[in-house]
C-alpha cells in the first residue's frame, strides 16, 4: 500500500489574531500571518512607522501573539540589529528577530540602516512588505512606486516618470546570505522561503508584493488574483538570491501582457498606449538579464 503524505504543507497554528485594522483585502495583513506561521512562535517582530503600525492595534493590545517592538520611521534595521546583539548577551540565539517595512521604510527612509545593517551582515530577517506608496498616510510617491501609477503627490495628469527602484538588486549587491521575493497568491512558495530563511546565520531580506486595494485602486477581493497577474505578467518574479550570486527561479511564468495587470488596478487608468508599451518592454529586458543570471 503506498503511504500518502497528508501533512498540510501550511503550519496550522495561527499568531496572528483576528479583529485587527487592516482595511479589507490588505495584503499586508495575510502577509503577516503567513509570516508568522512559518517562522512560528520564538519570533520578536519589529515594526517602524507604517501600515501595521496601526494594523497591529493600540496599546497596550496586538493582533499578534508574539513581541512586537514599535520603532521610529528610518530605525527598523538599527532597531534589529541592536535587538538581536541583545538576546544573543541573554544566550537567546534561538530567537528570530524580524524587522517588518513598508517600502517607504526601505526603499526610502530606513534604507541607510538597511545597507549598513547588510553590509554588517547582520543576523536578522528583514521584510519589506511592498504597496508600492506610503499607504499609511495617503498614498504618497515613494522610489517604489511604479512608473505611470497614479498617488497622491503623482495625480492624474502627473503620474509618476521615474521607473521602480531595484531594491532586489540593491540588496543582491550587498552580497547578503540570503535574499528572496514571495507573493501572497503563492502561499507554499511563501512559507518555505521564511523557514529557509530563518535557519540561514547573517543578513537575509525578502520582498513581499503587498496589493493595497485603497491606495491601488481595487475591489477588495481582487488581491490575490492581483498578486498572481504581477508574477504571471513578469513584473514580480519568484526567485531567490544567495550571497549575491546564485539566483534560483521559483516559478516559470506564464508571460501574460503587462496589460491584463496593469487593467486590474485604477492607479494604472490615465495610461496611454504607448506607456503600456514601454512597460512591456521594460518588463521584457528585465526578464532576459534575470534569466542569464539563472545558475
Amino acid at each position: 500500500m503506498n503511504h500518502v503524505d497528508i501533512q498540510p504543507r501550511i503550519p496550522e497554528p495561527e499568531l496572528m489574531y483576528s479583529g485587527h485594522l487592516a482595511c479589507p483585502g490588505c495584503g499586508a495583513s495575510l502577509a503577516m500571518r503567513y509570516a508568522l506561521k512559518a517562522l512560528g512562535k520564538n519570533t520578536m517582530v519589529i515594526i517602524p512607522a507604517c501600515c501595521w503600525s496601526i494594523i497591529a492595534g493600540p496599546f497596550p493590545y496586538s493582533a499578534l501573539d508574539v513581541p512586537i517592538y514599535h520603532t521610529a520611521f528610518e530605525t527598523a534595521a538599527a532597531v534589529a540589529s541592536g535587538m538581536k546583539a541583545a538576546l544573543d548577551q541573554l544566550g537567546k540565539s534561538d530567537v528570530t528577530v524580524m524587522a517588518w517595512a513598508g517600502d517607504g521604510g526601505t526603499y526610502d527612509i530606513g534604507f541607510q540602516a538597511l545597507s549598513g545593517a547588510a553590509e554588517r551582515n547582520e543576523d536578522f530577517l528583514y521584510v519589506c512588505y511592498d504597496n508600492e506608496a506610503y499607504m499609511n498616510t495617503g498614498i504618497q510617491r515613494s522610489s517604489s512606486t511604479p512608473f505611470g501609477a497614479w498617488t497622491t503627490t503623482t495625480p492624474e495628469n502627473h503620474t509618476k516618470e521615474r521607473p521602480k527602484k531595484d531594491i532586489v538588486g540593491i540588496l543582491a549587491a550587498h552580497r547578503i546570505p540570503y535574499l528572496a521575493t514571495v507573493s501572497v497568491a503563492y502561499p507554499e512558495d511563501f512559507i518555505r522561503k521564511f523557514q529557509k530563511a530563518k535557519s540561514i546565520r547573517g543578513m537575509k531580506f525578502i520582498e513581499i508584493l503587498s496589493p493595497c486595494p485603497p491606495g491601488w485602486k481595487t475591489a477588495d477581493d481582487q488581491s490575490i488574483r492581483i498578486s498572481r497577474l504581477a508574477v504571471e505578467s513578469r513584473i514580480f518574479p519568484l526567485l531567490e538570491i544567495e550571497h549575491g550570486e546564485k539566483y534560483t527561479l521559483n516559478l516559470e511564468p506564464e508571460g501574460i501582457s503587462v496589460r491584463d495587470y496593469l487593467e486590474a488596478q485604477g492607479r494604472f487608468k490615465k495610461l496611454s498606449e504607448k506607456d503600456v508599451e514601454h512597460i512591456q518592454k521594460e518588463v521584457d529586458r528585465k526578464w532576459e538579464a534575470l534569466k542569464k543570471r539563472i545558475s
